[in-house]
């Protein structure tokens, strides 16, 4: 087993495309070709992580957030970054973050929060555009069914929880190859006539090359007509925070109650109670203020998130209620989604849990 094959794992579960274009997701420290003697997770790859994963004879640690987040000038042990990238190094461990692409699939940061609220018809709460292509080819009827194969083994055609789709319809088709053509179908100089298949395929828009290889790989012509364009249709199934419903109405003060329960939390800060039953959530791990106008707008009753500033929790006014939960404690069920992911491929393999906490938050009582 080698680095870059528990990557791959989890790169297919949140594709480095789907993170946002500030982060810095990915192996940040070490060789994708290194063996791999085992496989620590944890929300911070902090130095202490990086001794824990030596004591235990693992030599990758699996983290949410990137140690690594701006560029590094120098590497002299300075801060707590350094520090651990210079640990890292000494003791040949490797850091991978898998940090808002993970967030941002509907199988992700989101949903395990959900889950463990018993929240139901989950949702993406913000979409994103732009991530979905569609591709259009014209293929002799003899040529279809091993085509379609081939671009559904590589990932065109996956509909949320559907697959193998495509669309089809039989046409006329014309061609004159010159006297340096070699065409499947007729011969050079000789307009040919047949009837063709038009075929349509949805695809992720970062596997774009690679369905266009497969394309040319499995299509029968010499050359091959086809065209790909980008869609403005948001993905339902990637993009920022989750709406969802709670199986029965809740009083306010019951939902905190089961929140506070649920997350261990020593607190919650949270906007003016307002007296409404709670039964649409909209929640964000992390720092989701961002999607507190999204939330409102998507009649949610309550938003749970965490890092909202003062002023923010006046924008909730009487239309949401507000619970900030704290960045750590929202996010804590991390690890185990990321233990899940790996051991449902890896079962054998050595994958284990931090014991360190690494939440700098602390609180007074």
């Amino acid at each position: 087993m080698q680095i870059k094959d528990i990557i791959l794992e989890l790169e297919r579960f949140a594709p480095p495309a789907f993170q946002e274009s500030y982060d810095n997701s990915g192996l940040l420290v070490g060789s994708g070709d290194w063996d791999c003697s085992g496989v620590i997770c944890t929300l911070d790859a902090t130095e202490a992580v990086i001794l824990e994963a030596k004591a235990a004879g693992c030599n990758l640690v699996v983290a949410h957030h990137p140690i690594i987040f701006a560029g590094l000038k120098k590497i002299n042990g300075k801060n707590y970054v350094e520090k651990t990238v210079i640990s890292a190094i000494k003791n040949d461990i490797a850091i991978f973050a898998i940090h808002t692409n993970l967030d941002n699939v509907i199988e992700g940061v989101n949903n395990t929060i959900a889950n463990k609220l018993g929240l139901i018809h989950k949702k993406i709460l913000l979409p994103k555009p732009g991530l979905l292509s569609k591709l259009y080819t014209y293929i002799p009827q003899s040529g279809v069914e091993n085509l379609k194969k081939s671009l559904f083994e590589v990932g065109a055609g996956q509909i949320g929880n559907y697959s193998e789709c495509s669309f089809q319809v039989v046409g006329k088709g014309s061609f004159k190859g010159n006297e340096d053509s070699h065409p499947s179908v007729g011969a050079p100089n000789e307009i040919t006539l047949l009837e063709e298949v038009k075929i349509e395929f949805l695809f992720p828009s970062w596997m774009k090359n690679k369905v266009i290889s497969t394309l040319f790989q499995h299509h029968p012509y010499e050359d091959v007509a086809f065209e790909v364009i980008t869609l403005d249709n948001d993905n339902q199934y990637v993009g920022s925070g989750m709406i969802a419903e709670l199986p029965e109405l809740m009083d306010e003060k019951a939902f905190l109650q089961m929140l506070q329960t649920s997350f261990g939390l020593t607190v919650i800060k949270h906007s003016p109670l307002i007296g409404k039953q709670i039964k649409k959530v909209a929640l964000c791990g992390g720092a989701g203020s961002f999607l507190l106008k999204q939330a409102i707008a998507s009649g949610a009753d309550v938003f749970v998130t965490s890092d909202l500033k003062y002023h923010e929790f006046f924008d909730a006014d009487s239309k949401i209620l507000v619970a900030d939960i704290g960045h750590w404690e929202s996010e804590q069920f991390t690890i185990g989604l990321l233990i899940d992911i790996l051991q449902a491929k890896f079962p054998t393999f050595a994958v284990l849990k931090s014991v360190i906490k690494t939440n700098p938050v602390n609180y007074f009582l």
